[in-house]
């Protein structure tokens, strides 16, 4: 079906995910090849379990200082034009006709910034599914009362996801506590958020799996407010962490870094093993010569057209892409 925009329509798919126990993952995109690998697995899936209108939500940022997806979506680096090439990709891949038309797929602008998004926050918030409102970098209290501000202007149109803590940035520069199960009331009472972002432990940014997901304090917090949790920096754990969030409170998982960080390494190996097909055999002899390659690597092919495309190199990056969603799939929809 079309995209699903209608709030009521996104609550009812919260709803029917929780009687499934299910959590429902945001998987974010900054192109068209991850934008179309996500809806791929998700189809795929689909068929798998017989359900072809699986939910599923593609987020992008804003002018999110740590990524901003909008502007990496065009070489004209312009948030606005990147934001709405992302969207009309996303409308054309449901429309009627497209194989993706039977999913129930949402949009969701995450991490979208009190102060810096300020022009996006005027446009029709009609356009969008779900939004995070983000004013976590602010005292706590300034938080829940422009956040409050924001959903009694907007509540009523739009799915509001709050951050009520920002989790820890792997940066180094920016250090936060788990939130408690007394922050996280006080803060979806004071803001009447339909979910909020708790620190639980896991990490932004990060770039290595070596993290800590607290499910005891998702626990915590969830028998004080039931099923509103979100949690963000699922990529800096194993999946062996998060294999049971729906037991623990989580509703909606966002997923972006792991999707970028182990696909770009299978891609380089495939480069690498490939190099005389991309590169000639000339220049890979040289590249051995500069002690750049090794001398094991394949040099007798010839350069083609199959190795040198960006079909090439964005097939290598779908395909990963597409295995890694399809695995949490497999970890939440279940």
């Amino acid at each position: 079906m079309p995209l699903i925009l209608d709030r009521q329509q996104v609550l009812d798919i919260y709803s029917d995910a929780a009687t499934r126990k299910w959590v429902i993952p945001t998987f974010n995109s900054e192109n068209l090849t991850t934008t179309e690998a996500i809806l791929s697995a998700a189809l795929d899936y689909s068929r798998k379990i017989s359900k072809p209108d699986l939910p599923v939500t593609i987020g992008i940022t804003n002018q999110y200082s740590h990524r901003s997806q909008s502007v990496y979506y065009t070489h004209t680096r312009q948030w606005d034009i990147g934001l709405k090439l992302f969207m009309a990709d996303i409308g054309v891949l449901t429309s009627k006709g497209s194989p993706f038309e039977k999913l129930n797929v949402m949009v969701h602008l995450d991490h979208t910034q009190w102060d810096s998004d300020k022009p996006l926050l005027e446009w029709d918030m009609h356009m969008f599914s779900m939004i995070m409102y983000d004013a976590s970098a602010l005292p706590f209290d300034e938080n829940i009362r422009l956040t409050a501000e924001f959903i009694e202007k907007h509540g009523k149109i739009i799915v509001v996801e709050g951050a009520c803590d920002e989790i820890v940035d792997a940066t180094g520069d920016e250090r936060s506590d788990l939130t408690t199960p007394e922050q996280a009331v006080k803060y979806l009472n004071g803001t009447g958020a339909d979910f909020i972002v708790a620190n639980l432990g896991t990490e932004h940014r990060a770039s290595a799996a070596d993290l800590k997901y607290h499910g005891d304090i998702a626990r915590e917090i969830s028998r004080l407010t039931g099923t509103k949790l979100v949690l963000h920096g699922t990529s800096s754990v194993g999946n062996d962490q998060v294999k049971h969030l729906f037991s623990d409170g989580i509703a909606k998982v966002n997923i972006w870094t792991i999707l970028e960080r182990n696909t770009a390494p299978v891609l380089f190996e495939d480069m690498v093993r490939n190099s005389a097909r991309i590169t000639g055999r000339d220049k890979t002899e040289q590249m051995i010569r500069d002690g750049l390659l090794g001398e094991k690597v394949e040099r007798s092919s010839k350069a083609s057209l199959s190795h040198y495309t960006t079909v090439y190199r964005q097939d290598i990056i779908f395909g990963e892409m597409k295995r890694i969603v399809t695995a949490y799939f497999d970890l939440w929809y279940v």
